[in-house]
């Protein structure tokens, strides 16, 4: 049982507006990465976030409804890196304001960019260890 963060890179196929019990985002079609932890079970929280049917909890819940997961980039650690990988992201990438940062202090811990590539090489840039698990078609 691992420890650590994770990436999500999920694809909008068209505009929606993302509606969470307390907010909502209205979020141009397009691919969009979001930084989530996982301090308990790693494996068990991306499992999770692939099912279809499962309770909302989280802002990302209400995204999954309508987008696609394309890829999942896990950062195994015992430390919980989910705010230094948002903060570095935030460099790079136009965050989401307040989309699933609730415990974080970030601007968002969702981003749009404009490939999978440009995130892989950025991650690989900043030096932290990472590995993809998850690569459907990328089309």
């Amino acid at each position: 049982m691992s420890k650590g963060t994770y990436i999500l890179v999920v694809k909008l196929e068209k505009d929606r507006t993302i509606k969470s019990k307390a907010k909502s985002w209205n979020l141009s079609k397009g691919l969009y990465a979001y930084v989530g932890s996982a301090m308990n079970n790693l494996e068990k929280r991306i499992e999770r976030h692939l099912r279809k049917n499962k309770k909302m909890h989280w802002h990302v819940d209400y995204l999954l409804k309508e987008a696609k997961v394309l890829m999942v980039i896990e950062i195994p650690s015992n430390e919980r890196l989910e705010e230094k990988v948002a903060r570095y992201l935030e460099k790079f990438f136009e965050p989401v304001k307040d989309f699933g940062s609730t415990d974080v202090k970030t601007k968002g811990n969702l981003f749009k960019i404009s490939s999978a590539q440009e995130l892989i090489k950025v991650m690989d840039d900043s030096k932290l260890f990472y590995s993809i698990s998850f690569t459907p078609k990328l089309s």
